[in-house]
């Protein structure tokens, strides 16, 4: 069978790369082609666009670089049409995949959605479109079940694949003789530039510590050395995200899937946000969920600290990491609330049931 896979983001790689293990598992014969990344590539799928050339952050950003986005879709498009694939597998990314969905019905595509767009935070309106496009959506979050059956839409709910990433994390020798504070700014340059330089300043207060940032694959060396030169303490990483968090104290995260790794490996962490004037304008009024971090929308209160545009300055960010670094009760509240986290996100065979499901679409 021919799987078309379309993930615009590192996370999405991450998942994709899980999803295309098990189908291959199922499907001997899978043909397998996809907008992703490295590590779907090194799964055995053909990559036609890479994330990096695709991933926009906030509404500002979006308006700016439309033409490209468009651009993109019909390229997609395109190359869909020409491939004439079984099945249709969309990984969250919605702003791209919602468009490609509303077209792939219409050209009798098969249609499944892995990873649900964040409906329940804005926009609720477009369950309406979901409903109408998507054959079948896995949804990864226990509440979003019950979200869909408001709706009148039954959804497959299969646990968050992030367990069975972090379960076969591999330890690397150590990064440093001393303790070590984990940075996590992000896939993006418009985010990195906006969090990293308030991150970054956190390691003049604690030269104790050594500052390690992850660095993603879709950044370049020349654009993150000038941030973290003036640093003796801080030192950088790359492909090695898990390693470090198996080995940190503390972590300062940008908000998004890393907050929940993070919570994962069991490292307390402040969630940095801070996006441009414009798109924490719009952002403010029109999502309306209570808390901007996955580990705190699961458990729904607030276990960890969220530094969110004017109150992530330097000032609150250190207090905030000092009662992380020195107050017991505070870690150990949150190692509490973390194991309560773990028994909400399923079995660790999310990829494992996302793929019986679309190798069962493609044969029903």
């Amino acid at each position: 069978m021919k799987y078309y896979i379309i993930a615009g983001e590192a996370s999405g790689d991450l998942h994709g790369s899980n999803l295309i293990k098990q189908i291959r598992q199922l499907d001997a014969a899978a043909d397998i082609r996809c907008w992703g990344g490295d590590l779907m590539e090194q799964a055995g799928a053909t990559v036609v666009k890479h994330y990096r050339d695709l991933a926009f952050m906030g509404f500002i950003e979006v308006v700016m670089n439309l033409r490209t986005i468009f651009k993109n879709i019909d390229a997609c498009k395109a190359d869909i049409q020409s491939w004439k694939p079984d099945v249709l597998v969309l990984i969250d990314y919605p702003g791209f995949n919602m468009r490609i969905a509303e077209w792939a019905k219409q050209q009798g595509l098969k249609v499944v959605y892995y990873i649900s767009p964040q409906v329940w935070a804005w926009k609720e309106g477009r369950v309406k479109k979901i409903r109408e496009y998507v054959d079948k959506m896995l949804v990864i979050l226990p509440f979003e079940k019950d979200f869909y059956r408001k709706w009148d839409y039954e959804v497959e709910y299969v646990g968050h694949p992030l367990i069975e990433a972090v379960k076969v994390a591999q330890p690397a020798p150590p990064f440093s003789d001393k303790p070590i504070i984990a940075l996590l700014p992000g896939s993006r340059k418009q985010e990195v530039k906006e969090k990293l330089p308030v991150m970054l300043s956190m390691a003049k207060y604690f030269p104790e510590y050594q500052f390690i940032m992850a660095q993603a694959p879709s950044l370049d060396d020349s654009f993150i050395r000038p941030f973290t030169e003036a640093y003796p303490n801080v030192s950088v990483v790359k492909n090695q995200t898990y390693q470090l968090l198996l080995q940190a104290s503390a972590a300062l995260v940008t908000s998004g899937t890393a907050t929940l790794e993070t919570a994962l490996f069991g490292v307390p962490e402040v969630v940095c946000y801070k996006g441009s004037p414009v798109s924490y304008f719009f952002a403010k009024y029109l999502i309306k969920v209570k808390y901007i971090s996955l580990v705190n929308l699961i458990m729904d209160k607030p276990v960890v600290k969220e530094l969110i545009q004017h109150d992530f300055t330097e000032e609150n960010l250190l207090k905030e990491l000092t009662l992380l670094l020195k107050d017991e009760a505070r870690r150990g509240q949150m190692q509490a609330d973390y194991a309560v986290l773990w028994t909400l996100l399923g079995d660790g065979t999310a990829s494992r049931k996302a793929a019986e499901a679309i190798v069962g679409a493609v044969s029903a």
